[in-house]
């Protein structure tokens, strides 16, 4: 057996394994500057780090799994290097607290999604104590965003409007995780947002449990609209995204700004979850069916060439066929560009996991097969309608799986369609490229033609100046729209 590794004076290294939606994605990017702000430094890729830290994620079913079988396989690999850490924070740690230090023994730190700002102070506690450390807090500490941050993009960035939710979808638990709304101030935000251009980022996603319901806790329901005019006054702000909204307060003024603000982007997520007025109900979803496909409606008759993607999911208890047929009625009218579609698990503390009517598996994965069947055709449909025209591409690193073999790059155009196009040596990420699409698939475009134009961007040179950093070693998990690998069973955080 080899000897365990030892320290010497260098700093400790740190990795981070994210899982679930875009709010853990940031706050992976929090846990990272408060360790860097600490002295750690990002482990080397394919070295083993002195700390690894897991933010994770309850929607998805058999979370709890993949996180034990995770922590089971570090185990000896802690045991081989002297003096590692490990770490569990997120939505799962939120919701199982001590269960995760009996079951894995050898966690050193637990801690919660209201206290991500005490792990560098947890980590040292647990070293000099030799013990655990679990430190779970019931409500909000401070708001995440004044915490120290590493940026994973030079070019693009979360920036977080509000934390909590105070809805109660009775298919997720993120409320009982996340806690009440909490908003930022307007101010606070535009700040973040200036700062975060000055530093050469051209596109930012307010970032938001649920982002268009911003501006209740302080008792202003256009404060959403606002802050989306507001964002058009920001110089050098080239694009601006939202994440994800709620179709009870999508209000006509929000449309407006959208329309109205040139750098709001025409993309729009907008989830469903159910076509049935009867399954919405059980569900909870402050809307029906007409109310939803009114909102798409509006909004293409304000922004004709938005891309609209959305969240179903499939078998809820008690959803009949005619129910599942209504969603499909929904997903004919709508003609989503895409959509991340789930089939129904029971999560262990949502009211749905007691309720009559669980839907056999096979049921629910026959519809499920059938609504991506459907998705996908209309997909790749609507993007047949964009071959032909001219785009604008943000050119993007780690989009495009497959660019080294086929030699192209890959961007996002600014309807948030992913474009794969001839390599061009002078564009970095960051840059923008226009470029003539040439072939559409259903979930990507190509432009397969010679680059018409680079225009090289602040963002681009914030690239250069990045790539010179210690190559990266935090994975963060980014849901893809359509047929995952590896179908997930839960909705997203939405």
């Amino acid at each position: 057996m080899n000897a365990p590794t030892t320290f010497d004076d260098r700093a400790r290294t740190y990795e981070i394994r994210t899982y679930g939606c875009q709010m853990n994605v940031h706050d992976s990017e929090r846990l990272a500057g408060l360790l860097e702000d600490a002295g750690y430094a990002r482990a080397a890729e394919g070295a083993t780090p002195d700390v690894v830290v897991f933010n994770t994620c309850a929607v998805r079913e058999n979370a709890d799994n993949r996180l034990y079988g995770n922590l089971g396989h570090l185990r000896p690999v802690k045991e081989g290097h002297a003096g590692m850490q490990i770490a569990v924070g997120g939505c799962l740690a939120q919701k199982d607290r001590d269960t995760i230090v009996r079951r894995a023994p050898w966690v050193d730190v637990v801690f919660g999604t209201h206290n991500i700002g005490s792990l560098p102070v947890l980590l040292e506690r647990a070293r000099v104590r030799q013990e655990a450390q679990v430190e779970i807090k019931e409500s909000l500490e401070a708001f995440p965003s004044t915490l120290p941050t590493r940026r994973e993009s030079p070019y693009a960035a979360w920036v977080s409007i509000s934390v909590g939710c105070n809805n109660t979808c009775t298919f997720c638990i993120v409320p009982s995780l996340r806690g009440k709304e909490t908003d930022r101030r307007p101010g606070e935000i535009l700040a973040e947002i200036e700062a975060l251009v000055a530093e050469g980022v051209l596109e930012i996603t307010l970032l938001g449990q649920n982002v268009n319901s911003y501006g209740a806790e302080f008792g202003d329901r256009g404060a959403f609209a606002g802050l989306l005019r507001a964002c058009g006054e920001v110089k050098g702000l080239e694009r601006v995204r939202f994440t994800s909204p709620h179709p009870r307060d999508f209000t006509d003024d929000v449309i407006a700004a959208m329309a109205e603000t040139p750098n709001v982007m025409p993309s729009l997520h907008m989830p469903l979850q159910s076509g049935s007025d009867r399954v919405l109900k059980a569900m909870r979803r402050s809307y029906r069916q007409e109310r939803y496909l009114g909102i798409i409606e509006r909004v293409r008759a304000a922004i004709p060439e938005a891309a609209i993607t959305t969240d179903i999911i499939v078998g809820f208890p008690g959803e009949t066929d005619e129910d599942f047929e209504q969603t499909l009625h929904v997903v004919r009218e709508a003609r989503f560009s895409g959509a991340f579609t789930f089939q129904y698990s029971k999560r262990p503390g949502t009211p749905a996991a007691t309720m009559d009517g669980q839907i056999p598996k096979e049921v629910v994965r026959e519809r499920y097969d059938r609504l991506v069947a459907l998705q996908e055709e209309i997909s790749w449909a609507e993007n047949k309608k964009q071959v032909g025209r001219t785009l604008e591409v943000l050119v993007a690193e780690g989009e495009g799986r497959k660019d080294e073999r086929t030699h192209r790059m890959s961007g996002r155009a600014p309807d948030n369609r992913l474009v794969h196009f001839t390599a061009e040596e002078t564009a970095r990420p960051g840059d923008v490229v226009t470029v003539d699409v040439t072939y559409a698939a259903p979930h990507h475009l190509v432009a397969d033609g010679p680059v018409r134009h680079v225009r090289r961007t602040p963002a681009g040179d914030a690239w250069e100046r990045r790539v010179s950093e210690p190559s990266k070693a935090v994975s963060l998990g980014m849901p893809g729209i359509g047929r995952p690998e590896q179908a997930p069973t839960a909705p997203s955080c939405r």
